[in-house]
C-alpha cells in the first residue's frame, strides 16, 4: 500500500510535527507500506525559550534519516492546495492521509490561506485518490475566548464551512467520542470514525516507583502555555500543597504558546517568593523520559481544552497518576481510553491542592493509579493505533474492488463484508 502522509514533520516545529513523526515512524515499520511524507517547508531557524528567559535557536539542517520527505507546502501560503496536489499526482498513492488541526496550514490572522489549506483533502478526493483525515479537534468544542480568537460569530460561521469541507474526504478520524457525536448529529456525517491518540513509545518501560519522592515528590506541568493552558490556578494551589507535602517540588516545563510570548516568564516573576518551584522552559526531546520518570504526578491545570491531551498520554506511557481540570474533553478522554484521572473543579485552587496532596500522601494510591495508566498505555501504542488505520484502508480498498464487480457478485460479497 502506497501512502502519502500530509503533516508537519520534524525538524519543523509546527503543531503536530511530533505526532506526524510518530505516525510516520510506525508506518515505515510495516513492510507492506510504502510511505512518502508531504511536509511543511522549514524556516531557517526555530526558537524556544530557556529557563533563564533567553531565546534558544537552532538552524534547520538535515532531514531525519530513513524517511522519504517532500517539503511541498508552507504555513500561511494560499497556494498550498495546488502544491500538495502536484506532489500527490507525482507520487500516485493508494491513500492520502492528512494529519490536521484547523490551524495546520495557516494562523488565524491568515484566514484565506487557512481555509484554502483545509480544502486540500476535498481536492485530492476529487482527483480520485482515497483521502483520510485524522482531525485532532473540532471547533464546536473550542472555547474561543480562551484560545484568543476575536470576532467569534464570524469565526464560527467560517468554521462551519471549513468543517463541511473537511467532511468531503472519504473518511475522517476524530480522537474523542463527543467529537464523533457532534459531527454525525450536527453535520449528518456518515464517514467519521473514532480513533485513539496513542502513545509514542512502541514498547513502554514499566514505571520505577523508587525514583519518585526520592527525595522530592515532583509535580509536573508541561505544555504550551498562555492561552487555554494557564498556570494561575496551579500557582495558587501550590503553597497549600507544600504545607501538606514539604518535599513537594513543582516543575513547570514547556514553551509559550506562539500567541502569548513571555507568558510563563511573567508567571515565574510573580511567584518568585514561593519556594520549590522550578521553571524548566523548553525541554529537549531526549530529556523527556528522565523528566517523566522522576515525576510523581502530572497535572493539567487548564481553563479549557482543544482535544485529547498529549501530556496525559505521556503520563500513561510512564505510569504517572494524573490530576486534571474537570473539562468535558478530558472526561471523554478518560472514559474512551480508560485512564485513571483525578478531576478537580476548573479554576478551584483549594480543590486542586487537595487532589494532588491526597495522591502524594498515599503511596498505594500513587502506585495503583500509575499502574492503571501504564496498562492503558500498553493498549494504545502507536503500532497498534496505525494497525487499525491500515485495516480500515484495506477494507475500503476491498469495498472499492467490490463496486467494480457485477451486481450479483457484489451482493454476495457485501453480505460477507457486513459481518467483518
Amino acid at each position: 500500500m502506497k501512502i502519502c502522509l500530509v503533516t508537519a514533520f520534524p525538524p519543523s516545529g509546527r503543531q503536530l510535527n511530533e505526532y506526524g513523526f510518530h505516525l510516520a515512524n510506525a508506518l515505515r515499520q510495516n513492510s507492506h507500506v510504502e510511505l512518502t511524507i508531504l511536509a511543511d517547508e522549514l524556516a531557517r531557524y526555530d526558537f524556544a525559550t530557556k529557563a533563564d528567559g533567553t531565546l534558544f535557536g537552532h538552524e534547520h539542517r538535515n532531514e531525519l534519516a530513513d524517511f522519504d520527505v517532500i517539503r511541498c507546502w508552507q504555513c500561511n501560503h494560499i497556494d498550498n492546495p495546488l502544491r500538495i496536489a502536484q506532489a500527490i499526482r507525482k507520487a500516485k498513492p493508494d491513500v492520502v492521509w492528512f494529519n490536521l488541526v484547523f490551524s495546520s496550514f495557516a494562523a488565524q490572522d491568515h484566514p484565506v490561506a487557512a481555509f484554502a489549506g483545509l480544502c486540500t483533502p476535498a481536492l485530492t478526493r476529487a482527483m480520485g485518490y482515497y483521502t483520510h483525515i485524522t482531525l485532532h479537534h473540532i471547533l464546536e468544542h473550542v472555547n474561543f475566548a480562551d484560545a484568543g480568537i476575536k470576532h467569534e460569530r464570524l469565526f464560527r460561521l467560517s468554521a462551519n464551512l471549513a468543517t463541511r469541507t473537511l467532511l468531503r474526504a472519504n473518511s475522517v478520524t476524530v480522537l474523542l467520542s463527543p467529537y464523533q457525536k457532534t459531527l454525525t448529529e450536527k453535520y449528518s456525517a456518515k464517514n467519521v470514525l473514532l480513533g485513539t491518540h496513542g502513545i509514542f513509545t512502541p514498547n513502554p518501560t514499566p514505571p520505577d516507583f523508587s525514583r519518585r519522592g526520592n527525595p522530592e515528590h515532583r509535580i509536573l506541568a508541561i505544555g504550551h502555555w498562555g492561552t487555554y493552558k494557564r498556570l494561575e490556578t496551579l500557582m495558587a494551589a501550590f503553597p497549600a500543597i507544600l504545607k501538606r507535602i514539604p518535599n513537594a517540588r513543582l516543575i513547570v516545563a514547556g514553551a509559550n504558546h506562539h500567541n502569548k510570548p513571555g507568558y510563563w516568564e511573567s508567571v515565574r516573576e510573580k511567584n518568585r517568593a514561593i519556594p520549590n518551584i522550578e521553571f524548566r522552559g523548553y525541554v529537549a526531546e531526549d530529556q523527556i523520559p528522565e523528566l517523566f520518570q522522576t515525576s510523581s504526578i502530572l497535572v493539567t491545570p487548564y481553563d479549557s481544552a482543544t482535544g485529547s491531551s498529549g501530556p496525559a498520554h505521556q503520563a500513561c506511557e510512564y505510569g504517572l497518576p494524573i490530576v486534571s481540570a474537570d473539562l468535558p474533553d478530558f472526561r471523554a478522554m478518560a472514559d474512551d481510553e480508560d485512564m485513571a484521572i483525578s478531576f478537580y473543579k476548573t479554576g478551584n485552587a483549594p480543590e486542586l491542592a487537595d487532589r494532588i496532596s491526597q495522591i502524594l500522601e498515599s503511596p498505594s494510591l500513587q502506585r495503583s493509579m500509575g499502574q492503571y495508566n501504564f496498562a492503558a498505555a500498553l493498549r494504545m501504542t502507536m503500532p497498534n493505533v496505525v494497525r487499525h488505520y491500515l485495516r480500515w484502508f484495506e477494507l475500503e480498498k476491498c469495498r472499492k474492488d467490490i463496486e467494480a464487480k457485477p451486481q450479483v457478485e457484489r451482493e454476495i460479497i457485501d453480505g460477507v463484508m457486513s459481518r467483518v
